[in-house]
């Protein structure tokens, strides 16, 4: 099992900004593993994902933020840093479609997503079944128009129970509330079953069949107050003919959904995704 820090770096871009991180870090035994970065000249930013072993580094975790104020400071920094051995606690919403759901917990299980699913959350008992295979907690909780600030009161209490640190929507067919949103920013990841900005909303495999495009694909991205206009994380495409009915295309577009929001996910908790002006940069 690997011990490494992950360093996610955004500052106004200038010179000799590499160059200080890696002396710093030089300077203080680590070995880096990985190193990437990023320049808008547009926007003037600077984007960095470092990462190293923690096996010689002689700066403790717990001091490491007075060590690299300097540098922070002098560079006008926002910065993250994040420890391989602490697990992203993950909760999933699911409702009746399982595709997705089945793909991320056969992911887990396999070791490809390093992180914890402690619970799973659905608004149908489709997949309770599926949870208690896993050994993960399932709650149905239901939901109508009448009972859902009551509902989300109830999603939120089990998160803190769970401890839980990244929310996804595993085709979770309820449109989350602002004050849901506000609470969980930049930790909720949803699947939207189109290549957006094209379909949003509901029914978009029904809406491209009948506009006759030639192309469908889904979209992971980061829930905003605004449907489906959240930071994209990954998207994938695949080409239909005039021979498809409504159906292939939803048959296509699941097999896009699951590639997709698994891409999406791992990103995402392997600290590899920052986020800028709506928009998301990816270090591979």
């Amino acid at each position: 099992m690997k011990n490494t820090a992950t360093l996610l770096i955004t500052c106004p871009d200038t010179k000799g900004i590499v160059a200080a991180i890696a002396q710093f870090l030089y300077e203080h035994n680590a070995n880096i593993l990985h190193a990437d970065q990023h320049q808008d000249a547009e926007n003037n930013l600077f984007l960095m994902r470092v990462e190293w072993d923690l096996s010689n580094f002689n700066v403790a975790v717990s001091d490491f933020e007075q060590a690299f104020a300097p540098i922070a400071q002098r560079f006008e920094m926002t910065w993250q840093l994040k420890l391989s051995e602490q697990k992203i606690r993950m909760a999933i919403m699911v409702s009746q479609y399982d595709h997705c759901l089945v793909d991320l917990l056969h992911r887990h299980h396999s070791g490809e997503l390093a992180c914890e699913i402690p619970l799973i959350i659905s608004n149908h008992r489709d997949t309770e079944k599926l949870a208690a295979f896993y050994g993960i907690d399932f709650h149905y909780l239901p939901m109508s128009k009448d009972t859902k600030a009551a509902v989300e009161a109830q999603q939120f209490a089990l998160f803190d129970q769970y401890g839980v640190d990244l929310i996804v929507l595993a085709r979770y067919m309820q449109i989350l509330s602002p004050d849901f949103v506000a609470r969980y920013p930049q930790k909720i990841i949803n699947i939207h079953h189109s290549f957006l900005p094209a379909f949003i909303g509901a029914r978009p495999y029904h809406r491209a069949f009948e506009r006759g495009v030639k192309l469908i694909g889904a979209t992971s991205h980061y829930v905003t107050e605004v449907l489906d206009e959240g930071p994209i994380i990954e998207q994938d495409l695949a080409r239909i003919s005039h021979r498809d009915q409504v159906e292939d295309l939803i048959q296509k577009g699941r097999d896009l959904e699951r590639i997709v929001l698994s891409k999406a996910v791992r990103w995402h908790i392997e600290h590899r995704i920052l986020l800028y002006a709506n928009k998301t940069v990816i270090f591979d």
